[in-house]
């Protein structure tokens, strides 16, 4: 067995505390942790630690939260760190040429997709709102470009048709951290070669936005039914009743067409809204300063609001 290696971490959401869980729980020594700077959070707009800043100074680990690694000062803080092998995770900043050369082994990367597919910063809703058959994680080796490094490892998991951008998630959590300790082992006794990624093939994954999450009812119902779970639990989706904004939180493949965005039909099985090709089911839904509530429930207290003939999105 090789030696323990002095790794530095980068990373800042969920995703990326899984990781270094993972880490801490190895026989390698995690010298220092880098991730982004806190961040305005809750209805409060306090300023608030990531996920990884907790779990690193919950085990008396080291914060470094530079604004940027373009700086020399910053990169001068890294080096003297001496790591062997700097591990990334959804950190957030652009890693400088000169950053990259800095651990003796280099920086690898863990993305939630299998690349070339779905380089960038949305991986995870990116693969359910386009209906692949499946994702995965892929360890790569990083180098200046955006995800385009050589790939070390990769793990799949199907994508199922009851999928969201949060159980697709849960699972590639699991899934990367035992992929990353194996990569690890492999790069420290040097047996580990990287595979070079197809650029052909290459699809990027934009960054998620709220506006993204206004359902076109001119869309065909299969990709807004798509759209709905993989926009679960962020940024959502959601559209107008009456003026009214109203969030759309789970919804099926309907029967039936109409004008896109005429509600069709309502019962205690959903509401039933036509789209550009076919009709969707809406089955749980929630109303400005309402909860989220099965539509069954609002069907009981607010039938009038939910009338066959009405056009949402107006």
């Amino acid at each position: 067995m090789t030696e323990p290696l002095r790794i530095v971490f980068a990373g800042t959401p969920d995703f990326a505390a899984e990781h270094l869980k993972a880490l801490l729980a190895s026989r390698h020594q995690i010298v220092a942790v880098y991730t982004q700077p806190d961040r305005p959070a809750g209805r409060g707009q306090k300023l608030a630690p990531s996920p990884v800043k907790q779990l690193a100074a919950a085990h008396d680990i080291p914060v470094h939260q530079p604004a940027s690694l373009r700086n020399a000062e910053a990169q001068a803080e890294l080096a003297a760190l001496q790591p062997d092998l700097l591990v990334v995770v959804a950190y957030g900043l652009i890693l400088p040429q000169v950053v990259l050369d800095i651990p003796r082994l280099g920086c690898i990367n863990s993305h939630a997709s299998l690349l070339p597919r779905w380089r960038g910063a949305a991986p995870i809703q990116r693969a359910v709102e386009a209906g692949d058959a499946e994702s995965g994680v892929t360890v790569m080796q990083m180098e200046a470009g955006l995800d385009t490094g050589p790939m070390l490892l990769k793990v799949h998991t199907p994508i199922a048709a009851s999928d969201t951008g949060g159980s697709l998630h849960d699972r590639l959590a699991e899934l990367g951290p035992p992929a990353v300790l194996q990569a690890i082992d492999g790069l420290a006794a040097g047996n580990l070669v990287g595979e070079v990624q197809d650029d052909a093939q290459a699809t990027y994954a934009h960054k998620l936005s709220k506006d993204e999450g206004r359902l076109d009812w001119q869309l065909p119902a299969a990709e807004l039914e798509r759209r709905i779970r993989a926009f679960s639990p962020w940024p959502g989706t959601h559209s107008l009743l009456g003026g009214e904004p109203l969030k759309v939180l789970a919804a099926t493949l309907g029967e039936g067409s109409g004008q896109p965005g005429q509600i069709l039909a309502a019962s205690k099985d959903g509401l039933t809204v036509a789209c550009g090709a076919g009709s969707l089911r809406l089955t749980r839904l929630q109303l400005p300063g309402g909860k989220p509530l099965a539509f069954a429930d609002l069907f009981n207290s607010r039938r009038e609001q939910f009338a066959p003939g009405l056009v949402l999105g107006q």
